[in-house]
């Protein structure tokens, strides 16, 4: 392959890829629009036709919202490879810095965060406008910042010395570098499940021990009832950001712990937060964790033999608006332009983790009532303003859990 016919092959795709998503985001509009003026017949004794309506505007709020930031992800991705964006930045770092190594993790930290600045007006817009439109936001933009250089900060501690060491592997491990990074791939995402819970979670949110003494026992006796056994019931400052609700499990190994967010507990009845609590430990006794880690860690040792393989030709750094041939720059536009070439893998992995879904609600069918289930996911869709009436192909590529009508006609079959 040639140069040229990579650009063209890469442009044409990142074309299609931006058309499709737009396309599918004009369907999914207009089935939100055409069910606008009516609760599904499913809903219609407990979600009443305001709260219906403002879950339809709220979802066509975000989708036109995606729709431009799909666009601002064309324009920046064009610019940074074929424009020769990253290739101008690469250049002048090149005097600045003597050392290879030094100067390929300046120019990927430099792309990174020229790419965080540029889309923080869109980040911004999101929070304050659409999500303070519709009654969601409680971020201050005092809070919003704080968290921003947090994560700044975070990123730079844990993810330099991560991004040295992979580089230094590429460059001394011959051949077959793709195995050892590989290798400290793996590691490192196991070190962060298990360091997530106590020590990063920590620095975003306030973590209090479950209070309610009635409700502690009632968990306490599902936990057993399953055989599950966690290191500590939560409560998150979940309200402290936005009113979203939602509960989960985080850490691995004897750091699991379980988190509700207090949005959750104010809304739920203790019937309800037992059948949302047996729901996710379903995902813990069908090894849907283990299995979506085992998925990612497969997935992530074929896309490094991809790159060994593609940072061996001089088609792929030119057919990119690169000149200069390093392992960082390698790194850095295979991943930058991967989300384009695997976009139709969407539907896949979106249907995997539906099926999930569904076998995880039915496990809490047999621990729990299913009826409190389903009280307690219609009460979510409610207070998420989550729409009851996706389009269905817009749904396949984008929803990993199922549609609500769905979910819940499912659920009054258990």
């Amino acid at each position: 392959m040639t140069a040229f016919q990579f650009s063209v092959l890469f442009i044409g795709a990142l074309l299609l890829t931006t058309l499709a998503k737009l396309w599918l985001a004009r369907r999914h509009l207009a089935y939100v629009a055409a069910h606008r003026a009516e609760v599904p017949q499913a809903f219609c004794e407990k979600i009443d036709l305001a709260a219906h309506q403002k879950a339809a505007d709220y979802t066509s709020a975000k989708t036109r919202f995606g729709m431009l930031a799909a666009l601002l992800d064309m324009v920046l991705l064009l610019v940074f490879t074929v424009c020769g964006g990253i290739q101008s930045i690469a250049d002048s770092l090149q005097h600045a810095l003597a050392s290879p190594m030094a100067q390929g993790v300046s120019v990927i930290v430099s792309v990174l965060v020229l790419s965080s600045l540029l889309e923080a007006p869109f980040d911004l817009y999101r929070t304050f406008v659409i999500e303070a439109r519709f009654g969601f936001n409680k971020m201050t933009l005092a809070l919003y910042l704080a968290d921003a250089l947090k994560s700044m900060l975070l990123g730079a501690v844990i993810g330099l010395p991560l991004l040295f060491g992979v580089l230094w592997l590429m460059d001394r491990m011959g051949t077959n570098w793709w195995l050892y990074v590989w290798g400290v791939w793996v590691i490192f995402n196991l070190l962060l499940l298990f360091l997530y819970p106590s020590f990063i979670a920590p620095l975003f949110n306030k973590f209090q021990a479950l209070q309610d003494e009635t409700l502690r026992a009632r968990i306490e006796a599902l936990l057993k009832k399953c055989g599950f056994t966690a290191s500590g019931l939560f409560v998150m400052d979940g309200s402290k950001r936005s009113s979203h609700g939602n509960a989960y499990f985080t850490g691995f190994g004897k750091t699991k712990r379980i988190v509700f967010f207090d949005t959750l507990l104010a809304r739920l009845t203790p019937n309800e937060v037992e059948a949302v609590l047996a729901h996710e430990l379903g995902h813990f006794k069908r090894r849907h964790v283990v299995k979506r880690i085992a998925l990612t860690f497969a997935a992530s040792l074929a896309f490094l033999w991809l790159l060994a393989q593609l940072m061996q030709a001089e088609w792929f750094y030119a057919g990119l608006g690169v000149t200069s041939q390093s392992t960082a720059l390698a790194l850095l536009l295979f991943f930058m332009v991967l989300p384009v070439f695997s976009f139709l893998l969407h539907p896949l992995m979106a249907a995997y983790s539906r099926k999930h879904e569904f076998e995880a609600d039915a496990y809490a069918a047999q621990q729990t009532d299913a009826r409190d289930l389903s009280s307690a996911l219609v009460k979510m869709y409610q207070d998420n303003a989550a729409t009851l009436t996706p389009d269905p192909l817009y749904s396949t590529f984008y929803d990993s859990h199922p549609p609500a009508l769905v979910r819940i006609n499912k659920l009054q079959t258990l």
